[in-house]
């Protein structure tokens, strides 16, 4: 649905399960019939093929790849957009769910994008586009050969960069995000990588108060973009 409302990549054809009805579907017909897109009935075993045995809801898209965002002329958009921007910059996120949750959480949440490096890294599959729930047909992504270097651009443009490290010292609360922010998070296993780190300006951690050291990276995305909003006075404190 999400695919069809927001025009992000060209349709070729819809296919939908032949014993699937109601007032989504049809939503979902109509739409197509409008925008001239071809829609197919099918058995649904020909979508379980189509989908390679993934789980589906009773609607296939065929679409060529989603198309990366320029990272540069993304950042340069975000300052112009008349609002404080807040990019999010994932050094080595290797799982689609994660990143697809990532991309999800940060929509939500009105991030200007999404930069990811182009190594060692998840890059944008349908797995992703499956987990992020169609924000990916909203949401740009970047991808960038140095991390590093693209966030001292950002720093010379103005961005305040702020790492998540579980060993670091000031809390997620504690710096100022209401200026422009692009926010870090590392790979789920070995977390930012010192050279990434180097390029902070600050590195923050979320309090662990059981047992396990850390969050899930998607789960500490989300606890800081929020916390954005939260000191934007875009969510209220009680």
């Amino acid at each position: 649905m999400e695919l069809l409302r927001s025009d992000s990549r060209p349709i070729d054809t819809l296919f939908i399960d032949k014993d699937k009805g109601g007032s989504q579907f049809e939503q979902l017909l109509a739409i197509a019939r409008k925008k001239g897109i071809q829609a197919r009935v099918v058995p649904r075993a020909a979508l379980d093929k189509m989908a390679f045995g993934v789980r589906h809801q009773g609607v296939v898209a065929t679409v060529p790849p989603k198309e990366y965002a320029d990272p540069y002329k993304l950042a340069e958009h975000a300052v112009k957009k008349g609002k404080s921007p807040m990019l999010v910059v994932l050094d080595g996120v290797e799982d689609p769910q994660n990143l697809g949750a990532i991309i999800r959480t940060a929509e939500g949440a009105g991030a200007d994008g999404v930069v990811i490096p182009e190594h060692r890294a998840a890059h944008l599959t349908s797995a992703v586009s499956k987990a992020s729930a169609g924000a990916l047909e909203h949401m740009p992504v970047a991808k960038v050969p140095n991390l590093a270097n693209y966030l001292n651009f950002l720093k010379e443009n103005g961005f305040w960069i702020v790492g998540l490290a579980g060993e670091a010292p000031e809390t997620y609360s504690r710096p100022d995000l209401t200026v422009p922010i692009a926010l870090v998070l590392g790979g789920e296993g070995a977390g930012i990588r010192p050279v990434v780190r180097n390029s902070c300006d600050m590195l923050v951690s979320l309090p662990m108060m059981g047992q396990v050291s850390s969050l899930n990276v998607s789960v500490a995305a989300g606890v800081m973009l929020y916390e954005v909003l939260r000191q934007r006075a875009v969510l209220p404190d009680k």
